[in-house]
């Protein structure tokens, strides 16, 4: 048995799957394609804001054919399938630089890896997969848009789930009791996964980064319900407001809280005095 880092904090989550060959292999199993890539983008943004808000993605690859985006989030949030929706029409549209034309010229896939079990029972699958086809008078699908918006939830593998897909899934939700029994693992893929998330081998940056995001998700369930519902009287911004102030008195990173409640830096420093 090895103690392990869980694979629901970002950071672990981020460090292991922007390898390329790690990148690859999953969306291989996933996904069921072949990418070809060199560099797996972490925090990744478009030059220019697309819509009304400033989009940014945990994992973000693309060949000359297709566009692969991976999210991880530990809580479900009441926005959840919205947005990433938002974020995979995001990725669509994004392509389209003028009226000429609509060209679409990279297929885009987004992944959410959902690490919890939400209590609504709003998810209660391993793997659900939504893709652009219309269907006709005929009950057939016509297969036009190749683009999928995939949501993975590790805690609910069963025999149903497709072996690809379930052996990743496996590897995730072993990972979450901080424990793992490497034995259960045949492939050196794998194998090296497990050993660069031993506790061991984090560094001590690392190590901080993933107590401000254990920090967060206490906190997220404490005031995030309180937050929104004040919001629905004092306005976004004030939730968002109570909700910093309650990760500061936490000794949370100011980048971390700006990341999730959207105010800026400077606006978090002055809820200080």
């Amino acid at each position: 048995m090895v103690e392990v880092i869980p694979l629901k904090y970002g950071t672990t989550f981020k460090r292991i799957f922007s390898q390329p060959d790690v990148f690859c292999q999953f969306v291989h199993d996933i996904l069921g394609i072949t990418i070809n890539i060199d560099k797996v983008y972490t925090e990744y943004e478009y030059p220019k804001t697309i819509g009304f808000v400033k989009t940014k993605y945990d994992l973000f690859a693309e060949d000359k054919e297709q566009r692969i985006i991976v999210e991880i989030q530990n809580v479900k949030e009441e926005d959840f399938f919205e947005r990433f929706l938002y974020y995979h029409l995001i990725s669509i549209a994004e392509q389209v630089k003028g009226y000429e034309a609509y060209r679409f010229d990279r297929t885009v896939y987004t992944i959410v890896v959902l690490t919890s079990v939400p209590r609504d029972r709003s998810v209660n699958f391993s793997v659900a997969v939504s893709d652009m086809n219309p269907i006709d008078e005929f009950k057939q699908k016509v297969v036009i848009y190749p683009h999928q918006l995939i949501f993975l939830t590790p805690r609910f593998v069963s025999d149903k789930t497709p072996q690809g897909v379930k052996e990743w899934l496996e590897l995730i939700t072993d990972s979450l009791d901080s424990q793992i029994d490497e034995t259960n693992y045949d492939t050196s893929l794998f194998q090296r996964i497990i050993s660069e998330i031993e506790k061991t081998a984090i560094s001590p940056e690392e190590a901080s980064e993933i107590k401000d995001e254990a920090a967060w998700e206490l906190a997220k369930k404490r005031f995030i319900r309180e937050g929104r519902e004040e919001g629905r009287e004092e306005g976004l911004k004030e939730a968002g407001e109570k909700i910093a102030l309650a990760m500061l008195e936490q000794g949370i990173e100011v980048t971390l809280i700006s990341k999730v409640t959207g105010l800026k830096p400077e606006e978090i420093d002055k809820l200080k005095s």
